[in-house]
């Protein structure tokens, strides 16, 4: 097992897809430090996904193609003025740890910018709770993060955090903690089976909703609109209703085509999408629902010179803000996640859980929409 190192380090945050070198002098340009304030540019971004992501059950997978990334520029645009939420006060445990606590930790990859963002949560948080942890990586491989889980239970850890590789295959490991007695909590992704004491994610419900009232706005309440999807993963599944729930208060607006993009993989994203514009050259906006996606169908539209398409995704990376920010992009605006926070909150969820205190099944994390009018001047 590829156990990470526990340190801070104070990077960006942006959950979507492997970045071009110039895209990451952005980033560097906006590092900060400690518990993160997206004001003033320092901002922990969200999908993928995901609250979404694996194979089986995926959507923040890295995509690889660079040729197909939209040109970044090598300098910083203006600055998010979109705040961290408040941490949701359900979490938040009325005592300090009665001991302190080790908590295991199987994060589904350590290489994703949103996933960074939520390990970060998770150490400044334990920091301050002091609690010990030990965090690992599964890197999108579900038997490694059985192992992983296995060896917790070994350890005879205080308490299990899993961030699923396979929602349904989790069960199991999930069932033998149970057996042990060790409580375990789902952050981002959640399980499909075993007993799980709270499952900690983005609400993504609302930022689906977010995210369709701003496309009707654009559209004035009339006009075609496609989603380019990933119907397996719930978290995908609750974007979309929420997406769905807010246009259809507009009987103008008609979803044409709902398309899956296996694993919402960028270079996947830029096949579909280009499809989908043979197939329905009628369609006047696309919800993508990740930054792999959304940006992949700018990709699309770039390469056939089409600026008329609206595009809004989920996530908003730094890449994504780069466009959204211009104001001249097809990206016209994309919900953001809070990674951090997620993280932060896990932390005080099972701190509250062990010192005693009742917890409700699950805790949405608060979402957000960046448009154009999110950055300062």
């Amino acid at each position: 097992m590829d156990k990470l190192q526990i340190s801070l380090f104070p990077l960006l945050q942006g959950k979507g897809v492997p970045y071009r070198i110039k895209v990451i002098a952005f980033m560097k340009s906006l590092k900060t430090t400690g518990k993160i304030c997206l004001a003033g540019g320092a901002l922990w971004a969200g999908l993928f996904l995901a609250g979404c992501s694996n194979p089986a059950d995926t959507s923040t997978d890295n995509s690889k193609p660079d040729s197909v990334a939209p040109e970044a520029p090598a300098v910083a645009g203006p600055k998010l003025t979109i705040a961290e939420p408040a941490e949701p006060a359900i979490a938040k445990p009325t005592t300090e740890a009665k001991k302190q606590y080790v908590i295991g930790v199987s994060l589904l990859k350590q290489d994703d910018d949103f996933y960074k963002a939520l390990k970060q949560g998770l150490m400044d948080e334990g920091t301050t709770e002091k609690v010990s942890m030990d965090i690992e990586s599964a890197d999108l491989d579900a038997s490694k993060q059985a192992d992983q889980i296995q060896g917790f239970i070994n350890k005879k850890v205080d308490a299990i955090v899993i961030c699923p590789v396979d929602s349904q295959a989790i069960g199991t490991s999930v069932t033998l903690a149970n057996n042990a007695k060790i409580p375990v909590f789902t952050a981002d992704i959640a399980a499909k089976s075993g007993s799980v004491v709270c499952h900690i994610a983005s609400d993504n419900v609302e930022g689906g909703r977010l995210a369709g009232e701003y496309a009707a706005k654009l559209l004035n309440g009339k006009g075609n609109i496609a989603i380019l999807d990933l119907k397996t993963v719930t978290s995908v599944q609750d974007r979309v209703k929420g997406f769905m729930s807010a246009i259809s208060k507009y009987p103008g607006l008609k979803v044409v085509s709902d398309e899956e993009v296996p694993k919402a993989e960028r270079d996947k994203a830029v096949d579909k999408a280009t499809n989908l514009l043979t197939a329905h050259p009628e369609v006047n906006l696309i919800f993508g629902i990740n930054d792999n996606v959304a940006l992949g169908t700018l990709s699309a539209l770039q390469a056939v010179k089409n600026d008329k398409i609206i595009v809004i995704g989920f996530d908003a990376s730094p890449e994504a803000q780069i466009h959204i920010s211009s104001g001249t992009s097809p990206l016209k605006a994309e919900a953001i996640q809070f990674p951090h926070l997620i993280g932060i909150t896990t932390i005080d969820a099972i701190v509250k859980s062990l010192n005693g205190e009742t917890l409700p099944a699950s805790i949405p994390v608060p979402t957000d929409l960046v448009t154009k009018d999110s950055f300062g001047k």
